[in-house]
């Protein structure tokens, strides 16, 4: 059975627009997102975007469909899911009900940390810890530097359990004309791991062979 489903956990690192923008390229591809959102999140997401977000999953998902209509990517019903940081008898809690994919984008080294520990104290921690366990697809969107020592030993030992580390370092080959282009790009290698269509941005060497 295809699962079209994929958890995305916004967390309190700076990079609130790849965050979004992979959930509304997510909507676009009929996707349904099962939303987490840290309290730091909804400070980053104030500061870098404006976007001012409750605290109560349903005022927050009510918010967030009134922006992504705004873009002209309304979420169609039960496409978009929120969730609090200790709603535990959501999907995400468990092995049993979980979607096998999940995105931490963007991933706040704190989080990073509590994921390679399995500490599971939040539900983005514990939504973690299910897909890992459950031989799921995770990848997590570091977005912090210089890393330190610690950083990288936490990041090797999540790739080690067959995590997938991307920082957020959007490359330029494609001579990017704005801040959209380079969070596109993020987003398109986001989308390729993820086995989803994405046209934001060409492949190596195919866009030469085009022309």
């Amino acid at each position: 059975m295809t699962d079209d489903r994929v958890t995305v956990a916004l967390t309190g690192a700076s990079g609130a627009p790849y965050g979004l923008r992979l959930i509304e390229c997510l909507l676009q591809q009929r996707q349904q997102v099962l939303l987490l959102i840290s309290s730091a999140a909804r400070v980053v997401l104030a500061t870098e975007q404006g976007l001012k977000l409750s605290a109560s999953p349903d005022q927050a998902l009510q918010q967030l469909t009134a922006y992504f209509d705004e873009r002209g990517c309304p979420p169609a019903a039960d496409q978009l899911k929120v969730y609090g940081k200790e709603d535990w008898f959501s999907p995400v809690a468990s092995g049993s009900a979980a979607p096998k994919r999940m995105v931490v984008c963007p991933c706040s080294t704190s989080t990073l940390s509590a994921i390679a520990t399995g500490s599971s104290n939040t539900l983005i921690e514990r939504a973690a810890d299910v897909v890992m366990k459950e031989r799921g697809q995770l990848i997590i969107v570091p977005r912090e530097t210089p890393f330190s020592t610690l950083h990288l030993q936490n990041m090797l030992q999540l790739s080690q359990m067959g995590v997938t580390v991307m920082p957020a370092a959007p490359g330029f080959y494609h001579q990017p004309q704005s801040i959209d282009e380079l969070v596109d790009f993020m987003v398109a290698r986001l989308l390729d791991h993820l086995g989803i269509e994405q046209s934001l941005v060409g492949r190596w060497g195919y866009a030469k062979e085009s022309s």
